[in-house]
């Protein structure tokens, strides 16, 4: 199975207590999405929730779903994304609880800062009890001859560096910053988040089945250095049959598990 977009067929893809309107939307509903929603961990109990490069709202409702947070807000800079990530919010259950902005990361964080006038340092007008990204990077179904060139291509659209340094901006203090990548950048994207005094909580690798490669690695960082729970998932024992672990991680969501 592929971990990429499954179900990109669909202009509307329901699950059991929301729909996704994905029309006119580049990035369509995938199994990425649905891992990371279904994935990240909440047990901070969160206030207030951020989703950075949202594409049509599918990880932050699926987080309004999971938790009681009172605030869900979510950035998205490409415009038919953002005109569908409105709807899909304005449509769900947790509305009144959920804003997306049209805008890109450095704005968003940009807006968020202050100058203290003092002391002149930067203080941040706001801070997130979790902050989840499913940033655009390479994958299989754009392979060209030049893989370095594609690998770059996809990686400006929000660099691994930028992500990380925004979540140490805007990551509360008992907070958890959540991604899910490929997992060939693991290692790297961790050097980078240790960097920023961002330190694993939880590592997660993702196989489509036994025998084939560790594609994705989904991440989880606190501001406390610990060591990691590390683990394996396994989504397919054979087309279309699904492991256990893989139901059980997604059973609230899909409509047929």
């Amino acid at each position: 199975m592929s971990l990429i977009n499954i179900h990109n067929s669909f202009m509307t893809f329901k699950f059991k207590q929301f729909s996704i309107e994905q029309e006119k939307s580049a990035m369509k509903v995938g199994t990425d999405g649905v891992l990371l929603g279904a994935w990240t961990p909440l047990t901070n109990n969160p206030y207030n929730i951020l989703d950075i490069g949202a594409g049509t709202g599918l990880i932050s409702l699926m987080l309004a779903q999971r938790s009681y947070a009172e605030q869900i807000d979510a950035i998205e800079i490409e415009e038919n994304a953002y005109e569908e990530c409105v709807d899909n919010f304005e449509n769900s259950p947790w509305a009144d609880r959920m804003f997306c902005y049209h805008a890109g990361l450095d704005e968003f964080v940009e807006e968020l800062q202050e100058v203290d006038e003092e002391t002149n340092e930067v203080e941040m007008l706001e801070q997130y009890d979790i902050i989840v990204s499913n940033p655009p990077f390479y994958s299989e179904d754009y392979k060209t001859p030049d893989e370095a060139r594609d690998l770059a291509r996809f990686a400006d659209a929000l660099p691994f560096e930028d992500l990380v340094e925004a979540a140490y901006l805007l990551l509360s203090e008992n907070g958890i910053f959540s991604v899910i990548i490929p997992y060939a950048a693991e290692e790297n994207f961790i050097a980078l988040a240790k960097h920023s005094l961002l330190f694993p909580l939880k590592i997660t690798r993702v196989k489509g089945t036994l025998t084939t490669e560790i594609k994705r690695s989904l991440l989880a960082f606190t501001r406390i250095e610990q060591t990691p729970i590390v683990d394996e998932l396994v989504i397919e024992t054979a087309r279309h049959q699904y492991t256990p672990e893989y139901i059980e991680l997604t059973k609230e969501f899909y409509l047929k598990m």
